[in-house]
């Protein structure tokens, strides 16, 4: 036994290094930049592209915005398993809900749902949503469900590892009553500095607007993000 400070610990146990883990086969998690923000008539959402094992770089090209109904998506971070699962079974649940009460879900209702799946099992997974889309009764709506079951609406809200990076960012340059142009770029903006600093995000950025209309889809390609000081 080698003694360190007061704690005594296997010889073995201090020899062993990174390369003794088994990174090819650790969960795959969506490191992630997630992001989502309340226009007048709709809601602009986004996310990195980026899916990690470890420091195993999985999928430059994963696409984190995934459609709950016609109006409403989510932004995934956390385990990509889970993740995955989670909004499924949401999504599962709200078709059902449709053609029982014969009209499209509620926004807080999806928000609602994913709340409860992932505060009952907090326990077991590793799971963190924005839930964001538009209804008739409220119109656009961004509905923030971190890790653990929380759910509060905001008019904008990041999350997963690269958001630590850019919360100033967002406080300096949000302002309510933006237009859906100005908050794709605002998105885009905020999307590309995480990416900069976080080593587990990355890839492309994935933009959706979300309105009466429906949603439409944009993919900011890597070299055509915004490049800042670089210029």
């Amino acid at each position: 036994m080698t003694s360190v400070g007061t704690m005594k610990y296997p010889v073995e146990s201090i020899r062993a290094g990174p390369m003794d883990e088994d990174w090819m086969n650790a969960e795959h998690m969506t490191g992630t930049s997630i992001m989502a923000v309340e226009y007048d008539g709709g809601v602009v959402i986004g996310a990195d592209s980026r899916t990690t094992t470890g420091t195993y770089i999985a999928n430059r090209v994963t696409d984190k915005l995934t459609r709950i109904t016609d109006t409403i998506y989510c932004c995934r971070s956390g385990s990509a398993a889970d993740t995955q699962n989670i909004a499924d079974i949401v999504a599962y649940h709200l078709d059902f809900m449709q053609v029982e009460m014969g009209e499209p879900p509620q926004v807080k209702t999806a928000a609602n749902v994913f709340r409860e799946l992932c505060y009952n099992y907090r326990d077991s997974l590793v799971a963190g949503v924005i839930v964001a889309g538009w209804d008739k009764r409220r119109g656009g709506q961004v509905y923030s469900v971190p890790i653990g079951g929380m759910c509060v609406r905001m008019p904008v809200t990041i999350g997963g590892s690269g958001s630590t990076y850019v919360y100033g960012y967002v406080d300096a340059n949000f302002k309510p009553g933006m237009t859906r142009q100005e908050c794709l770029q605002f998105v885009t903006n905020t999307l590309t500095l995480a990416m900069m600093r976080d080593g587990s995000s990355g890839g492309v950025v994935r933009l959706a607007a979300i309105g009466e209309s429906g949603v439409e889809r944009h993919t900011v390609l890597a070299g055509e993000l915004p490049r800042f000081y670089e210029d």
